[in-house]
Order: C-alpha cells, then structure tokens, then sequence
C-alpha cells in the first residue's frame, strides 16, 4: 500500500484487525504532526477495518476539535456546529463498544467528553477547555508512564491559553496558565523513558512550549530529534526551526523548511490545497523566507516568495482569504529588505483588489518606501495616500497568523511616515516615525515568524548612523541582538548579520576595540554566508549625514 512514510511510532490499541491497527497509527501521528483534516481519513479508514475500533472514534473526535493552532474562536459558525456534532456521534459510537477497550483506552475517551459542549452557540470555550484538561490530569495520574497519554495531557494544558504559555515582559509564565505543569509532564517523560525521544507529539508539543521561554535553547535537541522521525509529514520536519530562529541558526531555519516544503509538496498532490493544512504549507515558504533575509540571501528569499504565490492561487486564496490572502504580498518584504527600489515600483498591482486587501496595502507602502529612496517624495506622497486608502479596507477579522493585518498595517503606516519625512530632510519627525514603528512593532504579539519581516530597530539603527546619532544607533542594535535586557528573549534576533554590521561599525567610531573583537568573529562568520554585500543595517541609509 502506497502512502506517506510516518515513521515507526505505534500505539498498540484494542483490535484484531493488522490494517485498523496500521490506520489509527497513521492517524494517531498525523495528530501528532497537526494534520488534523488527514488523520480523521485515516481513522476513518480504520473503522472500514474495524467498525468496533474504540480508539478510532475517539482520534475522530479528538481531531475534529480545537487545537493549538486553531481555536474554537477560528471556526466558522458552519464549521463549528458540523465539529460538534461530528464529535458526540464519534463519541457515543466509542461509548457504545467501550466495554472493549483497556483501562487507558477508556480513561482517554471519558476525558475528551469533558471537551465539547453541545450548544454551538456558546461563545466562551474556556471552561470546556480547563474540564478537558483537568480530566486528562486524572488520567495522566493513573497512567503516568504512558507516553500518548503525556501528550495529550500535555496539549490539553497548553491549549487552555495557546500562544500565551508565557508573559514575556515578565520573563515567565504567564498568569493562569498551566505552563510550569505542563513543563514537568514533558520533561519527566523525557528525562525517565528514553522513548519519548521518539515520540512525535512529546516533541512538537515541547517545541512549542519552550518558543516564548526565557530559554528556547532547552528545545534545541528536541527539534534536533524531530527532523528526522516522521519523514512525511512536513509540519514536523519544519518544527524545530522553532527554536533555530530564536537561538540565530538562520542557515538551519532555510534548509530545514525547504525540506518541509517539498515534502508538503507531496501533500498537496495527495489533498489539494483547499484544507487547513495549507497554512502549515505557506509556514514552511514564510519560514524560508524569513531566515534568508537574515542570512542575506535575497535570491533564496524571493524564490520562495514566489513558492509562495504559486502555491497560493486564487481558487484557495478564496477557500480562506482571512488567512491565506496576507501571504501573497510576502515579496515586499523581501524587496523593501534588499532595496530593489525599482523591482517594487514593476511590479503590478493586484487586478482583483477586494480579495487581495492586506497585499494591496503592503504594496502602497513598498512603493512608497521606493519613491522616498529615489527622491521622487511627490510620487512617495501619493503613494501614502494610496495606502491610507488601502489600510482602511482591510478587515479585523483578516488574520497574519496570530496578529490581526492591521496590526502589521499599523507598523508599514510608520515605517513609510519614517521614510519619507527623513528622505524630506525633516529628520527628527522621521526618526520619531521609526521609533513608534519599533513600539508598534514590539507590541505585537507573538508569531514564527514575525508578520513584521524585518525588523524595525534595521531601519531605526541605519538612519540614527545616517544621522550621526551612534550612541542611540549602538543601542537599537544591542537590543536586537539581544545583548541586553531590553527585549524578551522572543523578540531578539542573535547574530544577525545586519545588526551585527551595525553594531560594529558603532564600536569602531567610538574606538572600541575589546568587545569590538567578538563582535567582529560573529560578524565576519554571517557575512560570509551572505549572498550580498552588506553595508548598512537598512537600505534606506545613504550614509550622508543630513541632520
């Protein structure tokens, strides 16, 4: 039987059939790999083998629900009333033949009852979401050496507060969340079993609650681990990048997610892109995206810019526009990165306009950057007044991962302000636009990657040195690389090579030669895995002093 080669994780469940035992393991690590759409099919293929197979009803249910990447909040009206009823059917289906099932199997499907409610109209989902987890708590108490019942524990609590596992400005948990329980479970399995070095949802699960840590290195080994374990399925492949891109390993965040990409690739032969899975697809391009601009490699970063596009056309942009449509203007970003100015200022405008809003905008403000560097400020003016236009028409609901568009708008609205009032020869006002830029910026909440692709203190740093003003330049860049206290741990970018240039280029005007050393070893390792010369943090610098 030809399919994707999952790996060799298995959960010996309560059936006489070798095929219903071969589905659920599929769908069980599919799960894992948060293909939630594709482990239903195999669960579904598994009660074709075994009409009586407990678990495969419960898998139905258990992904046919929330999960940390996509909240009750996330589901249409439509999609939640159809989840609903899909999961009580699958679960009075279980119940019905759960005098089969072991002790474990039976603990597992009377928790996941506690998870959904059954009046789709509730709009609070949080009590269902902590009586979920505090019955997976009993099960995980009875059953403490079982790795499957670890994990779902484990994401049972992570997904009481997704994406807010931590308070970064506080350096540590966030209040009311299950992080430190969530830690221990994880961390007590991997340090007593040695299997849960294979076990994909240990993993992944670990991942994801280490990122916004003070100390994301701590998942280094696990993503290490998780690359290789379940060769197919892409999202997993992509997960320890994770953790590379906050520890600087921009090398590893491009070629690991280019493996993922192709191996999604045969996903989407498989299914199509119209599905959820998509976005894990595009996160893989975004993700590639993202550390060659760090890296500085502008061809690697527009190719898959363009991946991007082509693996977004209009029939699936229109299947989920408030999630897909914001991706296709990824290519400015790129463009504004390198400053190819007149590339921006080529390329076409959207034909359809009302379905590719957030690109719209984006691209007002490139094109305005574009003129403001070129000195052509009328045409930069028109060009802001063009985005004004745009920002307005982009809806709340339109979503860049975890930030709504218009929160990454708000940040363009400044930088393009910046620009053109500091290429107008006004340099305070420009400077004081870039720095509410960097708030903005630093106020977002968290994403892997930023929807901000690069970051504002390039652009501030670049322009305070375009100014004379080092002594602040110095700080925009020590911040950025996290060499103080300034920024949270998530939000640093270490061994950058812009801001390395930067910082260099500070200390040796102040004839700092000590620290300017280490800086230096660092500085040279990135610049020789740059595609292009670097000569500023930002391309906006002229290096003429116009204050």
């Amino acid at each position: 039987m030809d399919y994707f080669y999952l790996g060799n994780w298995s959960r010996k469940i309560t059936t006489t059939r070798p095929e219903a035992q071969l589905w659920f393991d599929r769908g069980l690590v599919w799960l894992y790999g948060f293909n939630h759409e594709e482990a239903i099919v195999c669960f579904e293929k598994a009660l074709q083998f075994d009409a009586d197979c407990v678990m495969a009803h419960w898998g139905i249910a258990h992904a046919i629900g929330p999960n940390y990447n996509k909240l009750w909040e996330f589901f249409s009206p439509e999609e939640k009333i159809a989840a609903l009823e899909r999961a009580h059917l699958s679960l009075k289906q279980a119940a019905a033949v759960a005098d089969r099932a072991t002790p474990a199997e039976h603990a597992i499907l009377m928790a996941l009852a506690a998870r959904f409610p059954t009046d789709p109209e509730i709009t609070d989902y949080g009590p269902w979401n902590d009586a979920f987890a505090d019955e997976m708590r009993k099960v995980h108490a009875a059953f403490p050496g079982d790795l499957d019942v670890t994990a779902i524990f484990a994401e049972a609590l992570m997904n009481r507060t997704p994406w807010k596992l931590w308070d970064m400005q506080a350096r540590g948990p966030a209040t009311g969340a299950s992080t430190l329980e969530a830690q221990t479970a994880l961390e007590r399995a991997f340090a007593q079993d040695p299997a849960a070095w294979d076990h994909p949802g240990l993993l992944h699960m670990y991942i994801h609650l280490m990122e916004m840590s003070p100390t994301p290195e701590k998942a280094l080994r696990h993503g290490d681990r998780l690359v290789d374990l379940v060769p197919d399925a892409g999202h997993l492949v992509h997960m320890a990048t994770h953790i590379d891109v906050l520890c600087g390993d921009y090398q590893n965040v491009v070629w690991r997610n280019l493996r993922a990409a192709a191996v999604d690739r045969k996903y989407f032969d498989h299914a199509g892109g119209e599905n959820f899975y998509t976005i894990y697809r595009i996160h893989n391009l975004h993700f590639v995206i993202y550390g060659a601009m760090f890296l500085a490699r502008p061809t690697t970063a527009l190719a898959a810019a363009e991946a991007l596009r082509e693996t977004l056309p209009e029939a699936v942009v229109r299947y989920m526009p408030e999630f897909f449509e914001a991706f296709i203007g990824m290519k400015f970003h790129v463009l504004v990165r390198f400053g190819h100015w007149q590339a921006i200022l080529d390329e076409p405008l959207p034909t359809d306009q009302a379905l590719y809003l957030n690109t719209t905008a984006l691209q007002h403000y490139a094109r305005s950057v574009a003129f403001a560097n070129l000195g052509q400020l009328n045409e930069a003016r028109a060009e802001r007044q063009a985005f004004a236009t745009a920002q307005r028409a982009v809806p709340e609901g339109w979503m860049m991962f975890n930030n709504p568009c218009s929160a990454v708008l708000l940040v363009a609205e400044q930088m393009m302000l910046g620009e053109l009032a500091y290429k107008s020869g006004r340099t305070e006002e420009g400077l004081e636009h870039l720095r509410a830029a960097v708030r903005l910026d630093d106020d977002m909440l968290y994403d892997e990657p930023w929807g901000w692709m690069q970051p504002t203190r390039h652009a501030l740093g670049a322009l305070l040195m375009d100014a004379g003003q080092y002594a602040e330049a110095e700080a925009v860049y020590r911040a950025d690389l996290g060499l103080d206290q300034t920024l949270p741990r998530p939000c640093q970018h270490p061994r950058n090579v812009w801001s390395l240039h930067g910082l260099d280029e500070c200390l040796r005007r102040r004839d700092e030669m000590v620290e300017r050393r280490h800086v230096k070893l660092l500085l040279d390792q990135a610049v020789a895995r740059a595609d292009v010369p670097i000569r500023a943090s930002c391309y906006c610098r002229t290096k003429k002093n116009v204050a």
